[in-house]
């Protein structure tokens, strides 16, 4: 049986993630942080998801209870994840990292800390996104050098990072199949007397709307034929189960930095 510590408890996905762990059958819920000053602060992990009584409080201090866990899963935002990161791999404790929006030093101080401890970092979840991650990279082998590709992707209004983790993550993994440098090919967004759209080019556009869990679509579209590879997420709780199976996958992996695609097995 796995422990598990969720931070962020008592925010959207923390909820869920707590409901998660609750029904798995490999996972135990062992400790449940929050933000200092938090109302909740206090409160039993079973009443904040209004369920019966799960034994376990929510505290504002990481570092008091990294005795009580084996894998932290978090999903808060970059500067909060670090910290929490910093402190599991001086304490031996594992990570799953759900959060997104974290720029290139960040990502740099995450692959460092790999070399102290274990870690699933992925920018989503789900299982059915990763499965679409593969299929995306095998339609641009097919079709990629001939086919404009675009990313659509849309989210909740309280999402605040653009374009979306997962949206990068799919640029990123068809522009490494197709030998281009998202970097430089990536076109976030268009307005105005643009001209003629540029054939290597990869295309982002995002929504910020309503309560919106995700929605992503790649579209490679051709002369006479487009194809498009479309998930769509109606609960955070595939979100959630996805991150709990990782939290197990990862309890017996000493160091390094993994992903979702290994998880699955892809």
């Amino acid at each position: 049986m796995t422990r598990i510590a969720i931070v962020g408890a008592a925010g959207r996905m923390g909820r869920t993630l707590i409901e998660a762990v609750a029904q798995s059958k490999e996972a135990q819920l062992t400790a449940v942080i929050e933000r200092s000053g938090s109302a909740f602060i206090g409160m039993d992990a079973g009443t904040l998801i209004g369920q019966d009584l799960l034994g376990v409080q929510l505290t504002d201090q990481l570092a008091s209870v990294t005795d009580r866990f084996d894998v932290l899963i978090d999903f808060t935002v970059p500067e909060v994840t670090l910290k929490n990161l910093a402190v599991c791999a001086q304490m031996g404790k594992k990570m799953v990292i759900g959060t997104t929006g974290f720029n290139a030093e960040q990502n740099q101080q995450i692959t460092a800390m790999a070399q102290r401890t274990a870690l699933v970092y992925a920018p989503n979840m789900s299982v059915g996104v990763n499965l679409c991650f593969k299929l995306a990279e095998i339609a641009a082998q097919i079709l990629g050098e001939t086919a404009d590709i675009e990313i659509i992707e849309a989210h909740h209004r309280h999402k605040i990072d653009a374009p979306s983790g997962t949206a990068l993550e799919l640029g990123r993994r068809v522009a490494k199949v197709l030998d281009r440098d998202l970097a430089t090919c990536a076109v976030y967004g268009r307005e105005g007397r643009t001209g003629a759209r540029e054939q290597k080019t990869i295309g982002f556009e995002t929504i910020r709307a309503g309560d919106i869990v995700g929605d992503h679509t790649v579209m490679f579209a051709c002369e006479g034929e487009r194809v498009e590879i479309t998930h769509k997420a109606s609960s955070r709780m595939n979100f959630a189960r996805g991150a709990v199976r990782a939290a197990h996958w990862l309890a017996d992996k000493r160091l390094g930095s993994f992903n979702m695609m290994d998880v699955l097995g892809l």
